[in-house]
């Protein structure tokens, strides 16, 4: 299969911008590359296999099938947090496309709205419960502990509206979860409430491809085994020793030597509404997976590349500036299409007003993309690094190439920081404190230690 997406690296290198990488530089890391690359193979860490692993695609076909592909229900509701919502959105968002919700009961074959509930804001979750009819929705529970304050408070309002309205909940509930552990796994399994599994060694931010984001992918009548298919393809890139023949070493390998230069903040710059939120699930892979304390030998290093999204043109006017004559503290990712589905064409009018009239007869394609590449030879100009990662077209085998490249990439680059890409101490703590203001037995001793130690100043 031919690769559905490629990388442009040119204004990462000299003489491009000036003070940019040499391919001697790319060269000398060679040899590291590969017992990298080695490593991972060899060590096999669990996202890997998931392209592989037919369960996980056929245990969401077989529940889709049963629930006749959703088409009986108005809309599919995900309740999930970070990882268990990000890469639902990302799906949804780029290849049912921006309207789906819109059109979805009416000009989609009968395919369900796809919502996700992935905040726990009064008035975020009561916007989408409120135009809900119960009797034709169904909740997918996702969390792979059981424990996630926010995907299980949302589940609870959610059974409760259900049980109210003396609804049957195993019509109306789905649980995604640990296949062995659990409190949502207890809880499908005494209630004999259908359920899915996540693979036990897969992480929350590396789970799109599993049924976390598969099912309601199939849901919303998408082509799931071209997802896999474009993963696979990925990886079989990922097999090619020759670095400059390998996107997701090569980008891992670009970001780790700017950011020894003191690049400590990546940019995903999405000249695409549709691919905007592969941004915020970049955000999570890249910022979870990377920002950490200590080195796998226990050592103090505080490593980390902050990740921002912003979006073509509109940040034209509002980051732009910064990013061209700001700290030179960045390294820009462009998100760029080649084939859009629609041409929007502009007419020719105003032809007197010479300001107008060099529009006309064009297309709002030809100025999305003369912008995107206006605005990558500006960053070079200042000598701001910036790539391109092109999609051929925005489809299901792109997707799915892209996010295990990035996938792929992320496990690189933990390996050149020196450090556990693979887990997320950080965001513990703020668990165990909610966990304590919230009053779950066992957790007030962090209650104390919060209030004892706050000096307040409070204006």
């Amino acid at each position: 299969m031919l690769e559905k997406i490629r990388f442009d690296f040119s204004f990462v290198f000299s003489p491009n911008i000036s003070d940019g990488l040499t391919e001697d530089e790319i060269n000398s890391y060679s040899e590291k590359i590969t017992r990298i690359i080695d490593e991972i193979e060899a060590d096999a860490p669990g996202f890997l296999e998931v392209p592989f692993d037919k369960r996980n695609i056929d245990s969401v076909k077989e529940l889709a099938a049963k629930y006749r592909y959703f088409k009986d229900y108005d809309d599919f509701v995900v309740l999930g947090i970070g990882g268990s919502a990000l890469g639902n959105i990302a799906l949804r968002d780029s290849l049912n496309g921006l309207d789906w919700n819109r059109l979805s009961r009416d000009g989609r074959k009968g395919f369900p709205r796809i919502h996700v509930v992935d905040n726990v804001d009064p008035d975020f979750v009561s916007s989408i419960l409120k135009n809900l009819d119960m009797k034709k929705t169904i909740f997918n529970v996702i969390s792979k502990s059981g424990s996630t304050a926010e995907a299980m408070a949302n589940y609870m309002v959610v059974r409760g509206i259900i049980e109210s309205l003396g609804l049957d909940v195993r019509k109306h509930l789905i649980i995604t979860t640990d296949p062995e552990n659990g409190v949502l796994r207890k809880i499908a399994s005494e209630e004999n409430i259908d359920s899915l599994e996540i693979p036990p060694r897969v992480g929350g931010r590396f789970s799109v491809l599993t049924p976390v984001g598969l099912l309601s992918a199939i849901a919303g009548g998408l082509n799931i085994d071209a997802l896999i298919d474009g993963a696979k393809n990925a990886y079989s890139l990922l097999k090619e020793r020759n670095i400059w023949k390998n996107p997701a070493a090569l980008n891992a390998l670009v970001h780790y030597l700017y950011y020894t230069r003191g690049k400590n903040i990546s940019v995903m710059m999405s000249y695409s509404n549709r691919l905007y939120s592969l941004a915020d699930w970049y955000r999570q892979l890249w910022a979870e997976s990377l920002g950490k304390k200590y080195d796998i030998n226990g050592n103090e290093v505080n490593v980390g590349q902050t990740p921002v999204k912003a979006l073509g043109a509109t940040d034209q006017h509002s980051q732009i500036q910064l990013y061209n004559e700001g700290p030179n503290d960045k390294i820009v990712t462009f998100l760029v299409v080649r084939k859009f589905d629609n041409t929007v064409k502009i007419p020719k009018i105003h032809e007197d007003i010479d300001s107008l009239a060099y529009l006309g007869g064009k297309s709002l394609n030809e100025l999305l993309s003369s912008e995107q590449r206006a605005t990558a030879y500006s960053l070079a100009q200042n000598n701001r690094p910036n790539l391109n990662v092109e999609f051929s077209e925005i489809c299901e085998e792109s997707i799915g190439e892209f996010i295990f490249t990035y996938e792929l990439q992320t496990a690189i680059m933990g390996k050149l920081l020196n450090i556990n890409a693979f887990d997320q101490p950080g965001v513990e703590m703020g668990k165990k404190l909610t966990y304590s203001l919230m009053g779950r037995k066992g957790y007030s001793q962090f209650k104390e230690i919060l209030e004892k130690s706050i000096k307040k100043y409070i204006v």
